[in-house]
C-alpha cells in the first residue's frame, strides 16, 4: 500500500509592531526599502514623523519570527534604534 505524502506545515507567522528611530545621518537613506528587499516580510507603516534631524516610524512587520528578528538586527546594524510598540499606542 503506497504511503500518503506527508504535508509540511508552514512556519508560524507573527506580527510585530516596532518604533524605529533614525538619526540625522539615516533620515535620507531608504532603509525600509532595503529591509523589504533583503527579508521576506510584509510591512505596514502605521505612523511616522520625519525631519532632517530625526525620524520616528511605527512599523508593523509580519512573517516568520526568525526573519523578523533578523530584520531588527539589520536595522540596528544600520544605526536605527528599534523598540517594541505597546499595542494601544497605534491601534486601529
Amino acid at each position: 500500500m503506497p504511503k500518503k505524502p506527508t504535508r509540511k506545515s508552514a512556519p508560524a507567522r507573527e506580527k510585530r509592531r516596532l518604533w524605529l528611530t533614525f538619526g540625522a545621518e539615516s533620515t535620507t537613506k531608504p532603509l525600509i526599502w532595503g529591509m523589504s528587499r533583503k527579508f521576506d516580510l510584509v510591512f505596514n507603516i502605521r505612523n511616522s514623523s520625519v525631519t532632517n534631524e530625526v525620524g520616528v516610524i511605527a512599523l508593523e512587520l509580519e512573517g516568520e519570527g526568525k526573519t523578523i528578528e533578523a530584520a531588527i538586527k539589520w536595522f540596528r546594524k544600520h544605526g536605527v534604534q528599534v523598540d517594541p510598540v505597546e499595542m494601544s499606542t497605534i491601534e486601529g
